[in-house]
């Protein structure tokens, strides 16, 4: 008798400064109640609040003060079959290397194709700001934004369920 090994989709939100949480929790309900396995784990500095009416779908995850701790925590846990969602471009680089989807809170994907481009650019941006040069932050969060995340989000999860991850155990 054969049994198949599956794995369970984990979404990591790194959450401090991420304006779609309460987007990811809806998302992720509905996979959730069409009987995709899945956890959303909202990581931060300190103590937010996250829904308590959806059972063990959601787990908050408080890490240390320090710098870059909610990161290294998502880092060494999210790879391939878990999605990341993060502005945080090095973080984002970090997940695209262990294999993980890595969404931005506007919805851009992050991948293997795009994200030597993104960080170089993000570190040149972070040099010249350093050297004084004045430059503009990033655009304000839209509407279209939200959209965007949304769509980017529920492909995301569907393209892994027919990859086989998210599978009711049976």
């Amino acid at each position: 008798m054969a049994f198949q090994l599956w794995k369970r989709i984990s979404i990591y939100i790194d959450a401090d400064a991420c304006p779609v949480k309460q987007e990811a929790y809806r998302v992720a309900e509905r996979h959730a109640l069409k009987g995709t396995a899945l956890k959303v784990f909202v990581v931060t500095n300190s103590p937010i609040a996250v829904p308590r009416d959806m059972g063990d779908l959601i787990e908050r995850v408080v890490v240390g003060a320090g710098m870059d701790e909610a990161d290294n925590w998502i880092a060494e846990r999210a790879g391939r079959g878990d999605i990341v969602i993060t502005a945080d471009v090095p973080l984002a680089s970090r997940c695209v290397k262990a294999g993980a989807d890595v969404i931005a809170p506007n919805g851009k994907v992050f991948n293997a194709e795009s994200i030597g481009m993104t960080l170089a650019t993000r570190n040149l941006m972070d040099s010249l700001r350093s050297a004084g040069e004045i430059t503009s932050g990033p655009k304000p969060f839209s509407p279209r934004d939200r959209s965007s995340f949304l769509a980017a989000l529920d492909q995301a999860i569907v393209r892994l369920t027919r990859a086989g991850f998210g599978a009711p155990a049976g």
